[in-house]
């Protein structure tokens, strides 16, 4: 089978992504050809075999409702869903629901949104939505659970958890039997309907596929596969007080699903032969049918200058260090949204770093580079001043016979800009905003800008020479002064014949307006800051926040939120998506022009 010519790129250019050579190898030899429900049409996903093409590829997106999506669950997104685009295949989004105390409808809504804005979508061409949830499986799991212990492959074990945890043993000693594990099937099924109906509290007794507990695999030593939980449901209520537990609901979903490709990180290699185990045991009782899905690890992402455990990001958001879920110094997907990263730039991102086995980290460099890529050619331009300073112009009435006299001044848009590509319009008055750093009272070696005696370009405007400036009582600077420059030629204020050495920014103090402007920055001064047993929250970076008033040209005037622009020589900003409106402006720093952290 021909590789999508989506991916027609050299191959010494290519990432790397061992799993498209998995696909196209099962699709060239049809190993999934007869993947399809051997149970009644009600108990299959797709509501029976009818609606599955068994020889269309599956995979899906598993995440647990409990908490909010981060980065590395974007490269997974992207992986799974693009897997399935490129392939002619289907992605299913499913919520694996199975921890009634941790989950929340909020999580859930915030998922699909995530989803849904990176670019993916989960209907098949058929039109089925493929959204799931585990806890609408819940019935098949319970008569899966029954059946494990009709056949004797499961059994309800009343120890501890800490007896449970020290007769497991570990890597250099075999686990212990437990005391419970020779009942009679009859015995644990009858404590399992107990369990099921309310009879016992809260960690009394769970059950345990019966498996081998000298096993050189850990998980393969009786694994836990339910437990009592009595709490209340996000989505099933108080219909059950047992509730099958994560290993066990996983592999059960993506035979119910049809899943032909199950993708997970590295951490879930171990569990693989539970998995197959699983699978195989209801495949005997003919609760599904082989070919079962199969599943393949490959490296979780690892990205600099982040944190992605949902255990300290939630302390972040609960201890008032950020602002929120999506605050956009959070590696969340919708702090990512809030701070302007485009979907298209998270999708050339998971792409580049590609599909490997190998655990290594990520340079955040590269995520950057991949929205500045992306912003480069369609990020309209702006003049902005972030740390004003007025400029006056003193000869500006002598020369256009009014102080007050506005000379209209246009420039692109966007760069490389061709006849009829839209312009931006402002004004220029006898004073202007500059940034402060582009005057020196006395200059250093190799200044270009403005200092007394020089002479520079505004920017779409006229070329001035700086005469002096005023200072406050402090000696700080609150002026600069200058005269507009006449051409030596016409003796009019175009100045064209004039050769400068530097054009600077600027905007004007009769039409620029007034905003809010966030420079944010890495929320970690260390690379790695939660590795190797270090205390990531001593490593916060304490300039990862600046709020300045500045000084924005007119043509931001109708901006919307989640517009982005190039502030001319500062980077890449977009209008906040929850505090921006044309009359109180609102603008995040989303990157700067270049790399420049650690300098």
């Amino acid at each position: 089978m021909s590789t999508p010519a989506h991916h027609d790129t050299p191959e010494s250019v290519k990432p790397s992504n061992f799993l498209r050579q998995i696909i196209e190898a099962d699709l060239a030899q049809g190993t999934h050809a007869a993947n399809r429900w051997a149970g009644s049409p009600g108990d299959c996903a797709h509501q029976g075999a009818g609606a599955i093409d068994p020889a269309r590829i599956r995979t899906r997106f598993p995440p647990e409702p409990n908490g909010y999506l981060h980065v590395g669950h974007a490269k997974s997104i992207c992986l799974n869903f693009g897997l399935a685009r490129d392939y002619g295949g289907v992605c299913h989004l499913r919520f694996d629901d199975t921890n009634p105390e941790k989950e929340e409808q909020e999580y859930v809504d915030g998922i699909i949104d995530a989803v849904h804005w990176l670019g993916f979508d989960w209907r098949d061409p058929d039109g089925h939505e493929n959204l799931y949830y585990a806890s609408n499986y819940f019935d098949f799991m319970y008569r899966a659970a029954e059946y494990l212990i009709e056949a004797g492959h499961a059994y309800v074990d009343e120890q501890t958890a800490e007896e449970m945890r020290a007769n497991r043993g570990d890597f250099g000693k075999p686990g212990v039997d437990s005391p419970y594990r020779n009942r009679t099937p009859a015995e644990n099924l009858a404590r399992f309907r107990e369990m099921r109906d309310g009879k016992l509290p809260d960690g009394a007794a769970v059950l345990r596929a019966r498996i081998d507990m000298a096993s050189p695999n850990i998980n393969l030593r009786d694994p836990a596969i339910y437990r009592i939980k009595h709490a209340e449901h996000h989505n099933t209520g108080n219909q059950w007080c047992i509730y099958p537990m994560y290993t066990f609901a996983h592999p059960v979903e993506d035979a119910l699903e049809c899943i032909t490709h199950s993708i997970c990180t590295l951490e879930f290699e171990d569990q693989r032969p539970f998995y197959d185990w699983l699978l195989d045991r209801l495949a005997e009782g003919g609760l599904i049918a082989k070919p079962h899905p199969r599943q393949y690890e490959f490296a979780r992402l690892n990205l600099t200058y982040v944190v992605t455990s949902k255990r300290k990001l939630k302390h972040l958001v609960d201890n008032g260090i950020v602002s929120g879920w999506d605050d956009p110094r959070m590696p969340t997907i919708v702090g990512m949204r809030r701070r302007g990263y485009t979907p298209a730039s998270i999708q050339a991102f998971c792409e580049r770093i590609g599909v490997t086995k190998d655990y290594s980290w990520i340079d955040y460099g590269t995520l950057e580079g991949c929205l500045r890529e992306d912003l480069e050619a369609k990020a309209p331009r702006a003049m902005v001043a972030l740390d004003p300073l007025k400029l006056e112009l003193t000869n500006w009435a002598e020369v256009f016979g009014s102080a007050d006299h506005l000379e209209p001044c246009s420039l692109p848009a966007l760069p490389h800009a061709q006849e009829g590509s839209p312009e931006r319009h402002f004004s220029l008055g006898r004073e202007v905003w500059i940034e402060r750093e582009d005057f020196e009272e006395v200059p250093p070696k190799g200044y270009k800008r403005l200092f007394p005696g020089n002479k520079v370009r505004l920017k779409g405007g006229y070329v001035i020479e700086c005469t002096g400036c005023e200072k406050d009582a402090a000696g700080t600077i609150t002026k600069v002064l200058a005269t507009v420059v006449p051409d030596t030629k016409s003796g009019t204020p175009g100045a064209d014949s004039v050769k400068v050495k530097a054009a600077i920014t600027w905007v004007g103090v009769a039409d620029g307006l007034t905003a809010e402007v966030r420079l944010y920055d890495r929320l970690f001064t260390d690379a790695q800051p939660d590795a190797g047993g270090k205390d990531f929250l001593a490593l916060l970076n304490p300039d990862s926040l600046k709020v300045v008033t500045a000084y924005v040209e007119p043509s931001l005037a109708q901006a919307q939120p989640e517009d982005r622009f190039q502030f001319e020589r500062f980077g890449y900003f977009v209008a906040d998506r929850k505090d921006h409106a044309p009359a109180k402006p609102v603008f995040n720093r989303i990157t700067g022009l270049k790399d420049s952290w650690g300098k």
